[in-house]
């Protein structure tokens, strides 16, 4: 499936190789040029793998569960024997 996004990819990817082409007429293959054409080929093979075998559609943020914290006070004696560690300071006495 060919997306706006992915023509608009193809269509940046033609532009950027027509520009490396021209630094290439400019300063001819030094390594900068052949890394830059490197990195563009393979940006290149790896929109064409996407493209044929795209990845699964994340969930929206939307479609995620969500999760209800009331506001109101805890039950506390769920934490009791609860370790404090990493705190930095005690809320309530301390454990054995």
């Amino acid at each position: 499936m060919i997306t706006a996004e992915m023509n608009e990819l193809h269509r940046s990817i033609k532009t950027l190789r027509h520009h490396i082409v021209t630094l290439k007429a400019m300063y001819g293959d030094v390594d900068g040029v052949k890394r830059m054409t490197n990195d563009l080929d393979r940006l290149e093979i790896d929109l064409h793998d996407f493209e044929h075998k795209p990845p699964p559609l994340k969930a929206s943020a939307h479609e995620e569960a969500v999760i209800y914290v009331p506001d109101s006070k805890s039950d506390e004696s769920a934490w009791l024997g609860a370790q404090d560690e990493g705190l930095g300071f005690h809320s309530r006495e301390r454990t054995k």
